[in-house]
């Protein structure tokens, strides 16, 4: 989670899940295990002006090629683009991570361009596909 800030241990991490649950601007949902567990987090941060937001989430490890993130977005993006009032969605990823476009594209977002060389990470250039997903897109 270098990009999304310096989490390094259970404390650092803690304090960002707060971080993000106390942001009147982040709408969030956790997925947790039954001993309470942190899984994954999806969020969206909310451009009230224009009733849209941007989607992010990461999943532990132990929660990966399960569904459970997939899930968890579909659950925030169906939530924020109902009651939550908003009108679009988006989201990127980085083209050299597959399992985060199969969790966008299993939530329902739809490819609509790539950025060319977006990201700088260790020192190589990486493309980033952006995806939306509109509150009058089909289920």
């Amino acid at each position: 989670m270098s990009r999304q800030g310096d989490m390094h241990d259970l404390a650092s991490a803690r304090a960002y899940v707060t971080r993000m649950l106390e942001d009147p601007d982040v709408r969030t949902l956790v997925a947790a295990d039954d001993a309470d567990r942190l899984l994954a987090l999806a969020a969206v941060s909310v451009d009230r002006a224009n009733a849209n937001g941007w989607v992010f989430y990461w999943a532990h490890p132990d929660a990966r090629r399960r569904g459970v993130t997939s899930r968890l977005v579909r659950a925030l993006a169906d939530r924020e683009l109902g009651e939550g009032g908003l009108h679009r969605l988006e989201l990127g990823y980085r083209v050299n991570n597959p399992g985060s476009g199969a969790v966008a594209r299993a939530a329902g977002f739809v490819q609509e361009g790539l950025e060319r060389e977006k990201f700088l990470v260790n020192g190589e250039r990486v493309d980033v596909v952006t995806a939306a997903r509109l509150k009058t897109d089909p289920v």
